[in-house]
């Protein structure tokens, strides 16, 4: 006798959330995750200098922080350098895609496997290749403000840029080359082709590489820390240098404000990409004029 075997039915992606031990799981993560985070912005409103002990409501450490002429000026540098590193970054991040979407040249392996390797070397030798590097050619440490953030923003660029390069090649694959030449054979030029096919088209991964080529220059600390000089403090590093005498609410503050800066930023970029995703639909859409 011969048994068949009951062919085993294929669940929906969403099927697995009804079972007990996913949500348990699913649970778990979030409050591993988010849950140091929530603890930090709630005891930056902690009435109490040893913050360890819920002692009352005050927003008095947010006042005490701002107050701070170090921690404001740690916080300026760190988001000029950021602002600066991501706009430098997005060029030649679009530009090193751009090259080794369309073209093929001898060494082209080569270069995609140096463009990569700041994502998978450790920070800690970037870092140091970067300072022997400006000792090597004397680099000045005594430049005046905003300077003196050329070294930091520099190294940044250096990280940054090969992952907006990455996110704007993912982008390309689906990028329909006969869009272009369509263009071009309709009597558009290659400038214009360039400007108003292809740079629309990656304006999806412009906004998601820069919104990450921002928050890694934010919240860096390690390569910063070997690139920064004596008048050149950023945000990071000022945190940790406040933390040798402990941890007091008016860090917690500091912390939560750039929290709700960067979260502040990529719901603008969610926002931004979602109406252009709208607009694009709509033009698509739209009946032609006769």
């Amino acid at each position: 006798m011969v048994f068949s075997r009951r062919p085993r039915q294929l669940r929906e992606p969403f099927a697995y959330a009804s079972k007990l031990g996913f949500r348990l799981f699913f649970l778990a993560t979030l409050v591993f995750l988010y849950a140091p985070i929530i603890l930090l912005m709630v005891f930056s409103f902690n009435d109490s200098k040893r913050n360890i002990v819920w002692r009352g409501f005050t927003t008095k450490y947010y006042v005490k922080a701002w107050e701070n002429t170090g921690l404001v000026e740690a916080f300026i540098n760190s988001l000029l350098i950021a602002v600066v590193s991501t706009i430098v970054s997005i060029v030649l991040g679009t530009l090193l895609a751009l090259l080794l979407w369309r073209f093929r040249f001898r060494g082209k392996t080569l270069i995609e496997a140096l463009s990569a390797l700041p994502i998978v070397m450790p920070e800690i030798c970037v870092g140091i290749a970067l300072l022997v590097f400006f000792n090597r050619i004397g680099w000045p440490n005594d430049l005046p403000w905003p300077m003196n953030l050329s070294k930091i923003i520099l190294a940044h660029i250096t990280f940054t840029f090969p992952f907006v390069m990455l996110v704007l090649r993912a982008r390309l694959v689906g990028f329909n080359p006969e869009l272009e030449q369509a263009a071009r054979d309709l009597g558009a030029s290659q400038r214009q082709a360039l400007f108003h096919i292809l740079i629309p088209y990656l304006r999806p991964g412009l906004v998601a590489g820069g919104l990450l080529a921002l928050t890694l220059s934010l919240d860096d600390f390690v390569i910063t820390f070997f690139t920064a000089g004596p008048d050149s403090v950023t945000f990071p590093i000022k945190i940790y240098s406040l933390l040798r005498r402990g941890i007091s609410p008016d860090i917690n503050a500091a912390s939560t404000v750039l929290i709700l800066l960067t979260l502040l930023l990529a719901g603008v970029g969610v926002w931004w990409q979602t109406r252009m995703q709208k607009t694009t639909l709509y033009t698509a859409n739209r009946p032609a004029v006769q």
